[in-house]
């Protein structure tokens, strides 16, 4: 059994302005939007003085350069175009924060990207590559046991493997689509599932996964959010579990 995790959220990415102070004391670490799918200069920075106001460890979340689908979709677009984008995006992360006087603690892909990275060796290799040139000293954030993990350890790199309080996973481990019915967990479902991830080690597809975690994901984008982050805190912490940054 854990006796602490990571709990971290996807910010800079709602139209709430107030969403992420809201959700920060909460939370241990936080990804940061960074304008492949969403976000800008501007929103970055601000994200950033909040996850400083509150202690939580910063990272870049690059997508996919697809505003209009919101980084969900795999796009047609060339390896080494891909590389340059997912480069600027970090880079403007570590920029705001090398102002500010932080750290950048991790990079953790986005959307479509994330999943394509945790069952396609390509393009693990490929945000592999992106770290070593943007964030050689960072973290790499992608789902347990995935082909992303599977690169990380075989070229010694730092990774953190995350599973998500909201979401229903499917018998191989991955995440089962947004376009199926049950893909995001209500309330009740999600706080059984932090439970079976940060407990037992395991999550409930068809049947039992085994899957050893380090951080627990939040959509903030999820309908309730807020609720639902406070929840989680408060129902691991009544369970003797720290919340706190890998």
């Amino acid at each position: 059994m854990a006796h602490h995790i990571d709990l971290n959220a996807d910010l800079g990415e709602h139209p709430d302005k107030d969403l992420d102070e809201k959700i920060m004391p909460f939370i241990s670490s936080c990804n940061i939007a960074c304008g492949g799918h969403i976000g800008n200069e501007a929103s970055v920075r601000k994200t950033v003085l909040l996850a400083k106001k509150f202690g939580v460890a910063i990272g870049a979340h690059p997508s996919y350069p697809d505003k209009e689908n919101f980084g969900r979709k795999i796009i047609q677009i060339q390896p080494q175009e891909l590389a340059e984008t997912l480069i600027e995006q970090v880079n403007l992360v570590r920029r705001i924060c090398d102002e500010e006087g932080l750290e950048l603690h991790h990079v953790k892909p986005h959307g479509a990207l994330y999943n394509h990275a945790a069952s396609e060796d390509f393009i693990s290799k490929l945000i592999f590559n992106v770290m070593m040139e943007a964030a050689p000293t960072a973290y790499w954030m992608g789902l347990a046991t995935s082909d992303s993990e599977k690169v990380a350890k075989e070229n010694d790199f730092p990774f953190i493997s995350e599973g998500f309080a909201d979401r229903k996973y499917e018998a191989n481990g991955s995440l089962r689509s947004r376009s199926k019915e049950g893909a995001v967990l209500n309330q009740k479902e999600v706080l059984n599932q932090v439970d079976e991830l940060v407990l037992n080690s395991r999550v409930m597809a068809d049947d039992w996964i085994n899957l050893n975690i380090q951080s627990i994901c939040l959509h903030g984008d999820t309908d309730g959010a807020v609720t639902l982050a406070k929840e989680i805190n408060q129902h691991l912490v009544k369970r003797g579990i720290q919340i706190k940054a890998v």
